[in-house]
């Protein structure tokens, strides 16, 4: 991976960028790999609009990256219905499973890049939704088998920006966070991958979000994708041993 290739790529301090590929990659899920967040808006609008409510791009901010209990006080507070913010959460996630089920759909160049980094490294999704809400998008876009590792946020103690998951994905791909990259597109994934220590590329789908990433790119199309992830770098040829052509065989097709 080359951290030294332009002004967006910048080594933490304490945290030193990786210099080469790495070892393994993590994807966040939601408006990153997938295009759910229309799925989440259309779930949030309807919980606002049920409380005679207009659900705006400052409400949106202040929703994306959470996990369940996060939204659960972010909720309450915008709602101003104290004491109901477990209630208002239940009920915005359960509109949203049924939206994902029915209508989440990739985002641009996800499932290219998944299938050529699948080829190249170790890959995990961790996602700060449940791990229903994860499945139900990655089956409906034919993802549910292209990980190595799948995590939810009901899988771990506690939800991004905590590292929690992404030191477990990291542990379950058998690869020191040091050694591994992580594509978020929110600022409470950026700080979890960030707080574990991973090189972290960042690729925001809500308008005007800022993210601290290491690399920040317009799409997971963006060639600054590629070179953070060093897919265009040629591995070094393992040794093959040499076959005589009078006693090469057949493969058989």
């Amino acid at each position: 991976m080359v951290a030294t290739g332009g002004p967006e790529h910048r080594a933490r301090r304490g945290v030193p960028a990786i210099s080469v590929r790495p070892d393994a990659v993590v994807f966040d899920n939601d408006g990153l790999l997938l295009d759910t967040e229309p799925c989440w808006t259309r779930a949030q609008e309807t919980v606002f609009r049920r409380r005679g409510r207009v659900f705006d791009l400052a409400a949106k901010h202040a929703l994306v990256g959470t996990a369940p209990e996060t939204a659960a006080a972010v909720l309450e507070r915008l709602l101003d219905e104290p004491g109901r913010g477990q209630e208002l959460s239940d009920e915005m996630y359960a509109l949203a499973l049924e939206e994902i089920a029915s209508a989440a759909a990739p985002r641009p160049h996800a499932l290219e890049l998944v299938r050529e980094v699948r080829g190249a490294f170790p890959v995990a999704v961790a996602s700060n939704a449940p791990r229903s809400h994860l499945l139900a998008g990655l089956r409906r876009t034919g993802l549910d088998d292209a990980f190595d590792v799948v995590l939810g946020v009901d899988d771990v103690e506690n939800p991004k920006p905590s590292p929690d998951l992404y030191l477990r994905a990291c542990e379950l791909l058998g690869v020191p966070p040091t050694r591994a990259a992580a594509l978020e597109d929110s600022p409470p994934g950026v700080a979890a991958a960030r707080a574990a220590g991973l090189f972290v590329i960042g690729i925001p789908s809500v308008p005007a979000i800022e993210l601290a990433a290491d690399v920040v790119a317009e799409s997971l199309g963006d060639p600054r994708v590629r070179e953070a992830l060093g897919l265009d770098e040629t591995p070094e040829p393992s040794a093959q041993p040499r076959v005589e052509p009078d006693t090469a065989q057949e493969l058989p097709s």
